[in-house]
Order: C-alpha cells, then sequence, then structure tokens
C-alpha cells in the first residue's frame, strides 16, 4: 500500500456525553478514494472535519501528508484540502466565477484574466459550459449547483477531497453522471478523496475500499467485493441486501 496522505492515529472524540469517535485507526494512502457509511451519527462527518481542522480530537491526532494537524496551520491546510458538501455551500450573492475562484482570490493567486481563463476550464471539467460563469446559483438546476462545488473545492489545485453526501440532493440520473464525473476527475487529477456517503451501491460504486462504520468505530474495512462476498455482521449484511 502506498504511503498514507491521511491517517488517524487512536483518535477519540465526543460531543458533551455521546462519544462519536472511539480509539479511530485509520490510513487512507495517496490516490486512494475510500467511501464511508454508516448510520446518522456513527462518526462519518466528524472523521471529516477532522481531517481539515474543522474539529480537533479529544485524544490521539490526525496527520494530514505526515503532519499533525493540531500543529499546522489550519487555515493554510484547509485552502489546500476540496471540501463538498450536500448543500455545495455556495454563496449566493455571488456569480458562479467568483464562487469558483474565492478561495485563489483570498490569497490572490489569480490576476482577472487567469481567473476568466481558470473558471472557464474548471467548468469544462466537471462537464459544464464555461457561459454559466455569470449566472447566480439560484439560476442553476440542483446537478449544475453540485458541479460548481466541486469545481469551487478543485480551483486551489487540491490533492485530497472531502465529499460530505455531495450527490445526496439530486436525482438519481444526475447522481449516476455525477458519480461517472468524480471517476473521472479522480483518474485524471490523482486525487485523494474521503467520500461519506448513505447509499451503499455508491460506496460500492466509487471506493477503492468502503469503510462501514457503527458507532463510532470501524465495523469492515475492505474492497467492495470482499465486503459483498463476506459481511462482517449483520448490519453489513443488511446494507448490501438493501442494495439488490
Amino acid at each position: 500500500m502506498a504511503e498514507a496522505v491521511i491517517r488517524f492515529d487512536h483518535v477519540n472524540k465526543a460531543y458533551g456525553d455521546t462519544a462519536v469517535l472511539r480509539d479511530f485507526c485509520l490510513e487512507v494512502p495517496e490516490g486512494e478514494c475510500l467511501t464511508m457509511i454508516g448510520r446518522s451519527g456513527c462518526g462519518k462527518t466528524t472523521a471529516l472535519k477532522l481531517v481539515n481542522g474543522l474539529l480537533t480530537p479529544d485524544s490521539g491526532s490526525v496527520y494530514v501528508r505526515g503532519q499533525d494537524v493540531s500543529a499546522t496551520d489550519r487555515i493554510a491546510l484547509r485552502r489546500s484540502i476540496g471540501y463538498v458538501i450536500q448543500s455545495t455551500g455556495l454563496f449566493p450573492h455571488m456569480t458562479v466565477g467568483k464562487n469558483i475562484a474565492y478561495t485563489p482570490s483570498l490569497s490572490r493567486m489569480w490576476d482577472r484574466e487567469t481567473e476568466r481563463l481558470e473558471v472557464a476550464c474548471l467548468l469544462k471539467t466537471v462537464g459544464l459550459e464555461p457561459e454559466l460563469a455569470g449566472r447566480y446559483p439560484s439560476e442553476l438546476s440542483g446537478g449544475q449547483r453540485q458541479r460548481v462545488g466541486i469545481a469551487r473545492a478543485l480551483a486551489a489545485r487540491p490533492s485530497i477531497m472531502l465529499m460530505d453526501e455531495p450527490f445526496g440532493s439530486v436525482d438519481e440520473i444526475t447522481r449516476r453522471s455525477l458519480q461517472d464525473e468524480l471517476r473521472s476527475l479522480r483518474d485524471e487529477l490523482g486525487l485523494t478523496v474521503l467520500f461519506v456517503t448513505h447509499d451503499i451501491g455508491e460506496a460500492f460504486r466509487l471506493g477503492d475500499r468502503v469503510l462501514v462504520m457503527e458507532s463510532g468505530r470501524i465495523s469492515q474495512l475492505d474492497t467492495p467485493e470482499r465486503i459483498a462476498a463476506a459481511p462482517a455482521d449483520d448490519f453489513i449484511r443488511e446494507l448490501i441486501e438493501d442494495r439488490k
């Protein structure tokens, strides 16, 4: 296995008296797409937010590219990691182009002409016409907004993408198209992806490995084929049955 780009080292995290992650250990090698699935509240989103420093562990450590997240510049870290959520998080008062260029604009990476060219390129990359750059999010379909959210996450040239139910609010046909787009992007750009979903079919379709979580612990971590052939417990067996 390639060297771990993301590593959880005996991480514990609780909200009040509720433990969300319990002695959580995980290594994600460079270039892998790891899909994470489990019941609501099992710790999937918490794990993602620990990677980009939106949350801090109560004990244990999270490492990104070998650096302890708690000891790094978290603003710089977040700007180097793509983060896509279900609601896209687009700024409604900004055009599509300005939304995509938001992170590079914070560090003044792009001048006006570079911004125009980069935005057009990113829109094409996610399967959208460059002419959409002048529109506002409210003028787009749900699938288009999700694609813009991915383009914005790619704008800072991240090597890591964190994706939290990114396709959960679109119809099945659009969802399948977005899944295909993500697979192509990942192959083209060599991205390392952590992808949270409630859909076992999506987890199996996208993941090199699938992590099934239950009550803040890893129930099973393996390839889709091995999990399908030998589910570790009744919960995972039910997930697989629901997929059929």
